[in-house]
């Protein structure tokens, strides 16, 4: 409304003009009346003058309007005069065009506000970088995982893992890769999936990270758990008879033997027998070995639902001292415990974790068994990621790296007389925990044996 009204001012200032001119003309050529002709021309001087100053005002309020969307200045009014004429109602409609870009982005604030209220709170790590490693976005899950306040670029994490900016650097467009980290307390597994979009003419990967070595612990145990259970039940199935058998031709051996011995018949005879006798006792302590050493695996599948409680963790480590502290002393190994903060306190059924800490003591001692200066630490303590974490550190003879992914699997034991399930079994009690349970070691110098809450 306010441009048809400019427009039919313009109309008319032009209207006038045209007529004054072909005025001034008219009377130039046809009349002598030369003072009237001066103050026609004057009067059509002054309309040229008007229409200018008109237009130029027009123009400099539209620039303005212009300047304003150009540079995102919504914060400009134009002030009304209220006399109804054009330039009002163009000031008008510009005003409310502006309202409308206010509108507009306000609401794009707004999602901006959301999107990044759901980023920072998203339980995945998210970091969205250029090909040269400069960082555009990281949310809080990806400061926790990798301890940074902030990341400037992704070069900055080489200290904490040079394969994990290697991949980071390369990885592709829907590839998804696996990263393993072993820290000296912890063990990460980084699933990490990339994803690549071009904004302003910028490459923009963005990655997601979750640490899945939780996932894998629990996928791991259950298929060692369905195994075992598959093995003991057909292991049973075919030993209990046997060593049933075995027992029963075994007495009737024995009866056999005592009536040729009591009527001093066929020597050799019963020489042959008592060797057959011998044989079957062979078999059947055999299969009674096997029968408990099926029975001792299926502790594996048969741990109790931990019962939950609160707890002080100083006590627990105390209590686990005294168990051992006659054979520590006997064989002069020294015991420190240390509990930072001393009041820290941990949710878990006493007895299981007890239990798992009783393990790897005995493990310690008996690797320290003969070593002139063996120590035992024992320590507890609020991890970098807030975690309740419990030590066990001994400097005896360490793990080979070859053997230290190997020791918490079903029936591996590094020991001559061992059974394979202590730390099997630790790694499982931990899982029903929701925690993780991992080993670091450097031979001939420390064993550290973690566990995290």
């Amino acid at each position: 409304m306010g441009f048809n009204r400019f427009r039919l001012i313009l109309g008319v200032r032009i209207f006038l003009l045209s007529v004054s001119l072909f005025g001034v003309m008219y009377l130039f050529l046809n009349t002598q009346l030369t003072i009237t002709v001066v103050m026609v021309a004057l009067l059509v001087i002054i309309q040229i003058v008007s229409l200018f100053i008109f237009v130029d005002k027009t123009n400099r309020l539209l620039n303005s309007f212009l300047q304003s969307i150009r540079y995102s200045d919504f914060t400009r009014t134009f002030q009304v005069e209220n006399n109804d004429s054009s330039l009002d109602q163009l000031k008008k409609t510009f005003n409310e065009v502006i309202s409308d870009f206010q509108s507009v982005r306000a609401e794009k604030e707004e999602s901006y506000h959301y999107l990044q209220t759901v980023i920072q709170h998203i339980g995945i790590a998210l970091i969205a970088f250029q090909k040269d490693g400069s960082v555009e976005l990281i949310n809080n899950a990806t400061k926790k995982l990798f301890q940074v306040r902030s990341l400037r670029n992704i070069q900055a994490l080489r200290d904490y893992s040079p394969d994990l900016v290697q991949n980071l650097l390369t990885i592709k467009h829907g590839e998804n890769i696996l990263v393993k980290i072993r820290e000296k307390d912890d063990i990460l597994q980084l699933s990490i999936y990339g994803t690549e979009f071009k904004i302003h003419n910028r490459n923009i990967i963005l990655v997601s990270i979750k640490n899945i070595q939780h996932e894998l612990e629990e996928k791991e145990m259950d298929s060692w758990q369905k195994l075992i259970r598959v093995l003991t039940h057909e292991i049973m199935n075919s030993i209990t008879p046997i060593s049933s058998l075995s027992s029963t031709v075994h007495l009737l051996m024995n009866d056999i033997i005592e009536t040729i011995d009591s009527k001093n018949e066929c020597t050799e005879e019963v020489e042959n027998l008592r060797e057959i006798q011998s044989a079957l006792a062979t078999i059947q302590k055999r299969t009674e070995g096997l029968i408990h050493f099926v029975n001792t695996y299926r502790n594996l599948t048969k741990i109790p639902n931990p019962s939950f409680s609160i707890f002080p963790v100083e006590q627990l480590l105390q209590n686990v001292y005294e168990l051992h502290r006659q054979e520590m002393t006997e064989k002069g190994i020294i015991c420190n415990i240390s509990v930072l903060p001393p009041s820290l306190e941990l949710s878990a059924d006493e007895k299981l974790i007890e239990q798992v800490l009783i393990n790897l003591m005995t493990n310690s001692i008996q690797a320290l068994t003969g070593k002139p200066d063996g120590r035992i630490n024992l320590k507890a303590f609020l991890n970098k990621r807030g975690r309740i974490t419990i030590q066990v550190i001994d400097n005896g003879p360490g793990i080979l790296p070859e053997v230290l992914d190997k020791i918490f699997i079903p029936f591996f034991s590094t020991k001559t007389n061992g059974s394979g399930i202590g730390l099997s079994l630790s790694r499982q009690i931990l899982r029903l925990h929701s925690g993780s349970i991992n080993a670091f070691s450097v031979p001939d110098t420390e064993t550290n044996f973690t566990l995290t809450f």
